[in-house]
């Protein structure tokens, strides 16, 4: 069976946005994002923090080339869309933001996003006027690469220090008339935010950041008019969380109990073995 093309599955995901909700949980390399694959997510998105902390750095300290190169590699490994979290594009000025979203659309994504707020934290958030006009330098960049790229802007006061919700919803409304095709506000945690996010932009689609144990089901979410659901890095911190755990219990205790009722090596191969049969990868 032939593997769909980068065009296929940018069609695909922007079907995806146009009705109903589903989630786009956040492999951190190639081995997750194939296995979530196998469980029938019709979308994948990357994970800024989830794949700098598998490489050793903190979050927003890769480098772009390392960046792209992981956007390229999951683009390659999968058969659905992939959305990739660009950060803050990993630019300061327009050019290089311009120039960095088109090497971005060079590695095969469906979909990308660009936050409000610099890489270097030198202050929380842009201003208003240059988040804006670095909305339309990367609406343009995308139009002019071509491929039906879904682009999400982000308001990211709620993670940033800035939990205005008033803020938050006069950004999302400005980042929508300047060409966003999706907004999202991480860090919004109420139904009353929620709420207040969906009707701003309406009927703009909205993606929730559910990477807590906020209690709402996907049935919740759809029900207040989120379109797309994405868990940011908490996939890769559940894994990291339990290496910690069964580490540090072997370091401080001499105690293995941790490595009961593991998934097998040999099931581990099957998976991954069958997956690469099937065309899972190039």
């Amino acid at each position: 069976m032939s593997r769909p093309s980068a065009a296929e599955k940018r069609k695909t995901f922007r079907t995806l946005h146009d009705a109903g909700c589903f989630v786009i949980p956040n492999p951190w390399n190639v081995g997750s994002a194939r296995y979530l694959q196998s469980l029938g997510f019709p979308a994948l998105a990357t994970t800024s923090s989830g794949y700098a902390h598998s490489q050793g750095y903190a979050d927003g300290a890769l480098s772009c080339e390392a960046v792209l190169a992981h956007f390229r590699d999951l683009a390659a490994a999968t058969d659905v869309p992939l959305n990739a979290d660009f950060e803050d594009g990993l630019a300061d000025n327009l050019e290089s933001l311009a120039e960095n979203v088109t090497r971005c659309v060079a590695t095969g994504v469906a979909g990308l996003s660009i936050e409000d707020s610099p890489n270097n934290a030198a202050m929380p958030l842009y201003p208003l006027d240059v988040a804006v006009a670095r909305v339309k330098a990367a609406r343009a960049a995308i139009d002019r690469a071509g491929g039906d790229i879904v682009f999400t802007a982000r308001a990211e006061g709620f993670i940033r220090g800035v939990p205005d919700l008033d803020d938050v919803v006069r950004r999302l409304r400005a980042y929508k008339d300047a060409g966003a095709d999706c907004l999202y506000a991480p860090g919004i945690k109420t139904g009353e935010q929620i709420a207040a996010v969906v009707r701003a932009v309406a009927p703009k689609p909205v993606n929730f950041l559910n990477s807590g144990a906020f209690g709402f089901t996907v049935g919740d979410l759809a029900a207040m008019g989120v379109r797309r659901i994405s868990v940011g890095g908490s996939l890769a911190r559940v894994a990291m969380h339990a290496f910690i755990g069964v580490a540090t219990e072997i370091a401080r205790d001499g105690k293995f109990d941790g490595f009961a009722g593991l998934i097998s090596n040999a099931d581990l191969n099957k998976f991954f073995s069958d997956d690469r049969k099937e065309g899972g990868s190039p």
